[in-house]
């Protein structure tokens, strides 16, 4: 299947194929990986032409260049197809954000604080934000001790990636899981898209029986006047 790949506007790393190769002799792998030998290019062509198959630059800094004959339509999609698998195992980082006042209660403390350790615990980082109103400001020591408190209530799990900073009227941190945490968490998200989702039961997926259905208005007459 002699074919003109041609890249992308954008650039592509894609190899030269059939005519887009440039070189006037090249060496020339089979399509089961045998070695055929430098021949000159339109040799080459005819050979894969021959095979219903593309002549694909896979060496193209050698000298001569190496080609091999190949199905490169079903090359490139196998290509995608194993990048694709390889994105769904990465794990994927979030900054997730929680804010508090300076006054803020206990109750509300603790509940904010075990959000963010459910966040480290799913291998993501945090973002914890004291927000400061009117004249609070004049009191920046109060974030400063909440901050600090967070980072000694949440020790175990978390390190600080971000030291806490001012920007305006929001004092902030970032934390991050510790190595350990991390290290928990990227297995458990490997092993989840590892894992094939479950199937329903063939008794959720099949319409009822026609049995159970209710008699028709014929039947139902029938039915009346049976003696």
């Amino acid at each position: 299947m002699i074919r003109d790949q041609r890249s992308s506007r954008g650039g592509s790393r894609d190899q030269r194929t059939n005519r887009r190769i440039r070189a006037r002799e090249v060496r020339v792998v089979g399509s089961d990986g045998g070695q055929l030998g430098v021949m000159p290019l339109e040799a080459a062509l005819d050979r894969a032409r021959s095979e219903g198959l593309d002549l694909v630059e896979i060496s193209p800094m050698a000298v001569p260049p190496v080609c091999k004959i190949m199905d490169y339509g079903k090359f490139k999609y196998e290509e995608k197809k194993r990048a694709s698998e390889a994105k769904k195992k990465q794990v994927v980082v979030h900054l997730k954000e929680i804010k508090l006042r300076p006054k803020t209660e206990e109750h509300d403390y603790e509940f904010k604080v075990r959000n963010v350790r459910r966040f480290l615990e799913d291998g993501d980082k945090a973002k914890v934000v004291i927000q400061f109103r009117g004249r609070e400001i004049t009191h920046k020591e109060q974030g400063t001790t909440i901050l600090q408190d967070v980072i000694q209530d949440l020790k175990e799990v978390a390190v600080v990636e971000q030291a806490p900073r001012m920007e305006g009227r929001l004092m902030f941190m970032i934390l991050a899981p510790n190595p350990k945490v991390a290290q928990r968490a990227r297995e458990l998200a490997r092993q989840a898209a590892a894992s094939p989702s479950p199937k329903k039961p063939a008794s959720e997926t099949k319409p009822a029986a026609a049995s159970s259905s209710a008699p028709t208005a014929g039947e139902q007459d029938a039915q009346t006047a049976a003696p």
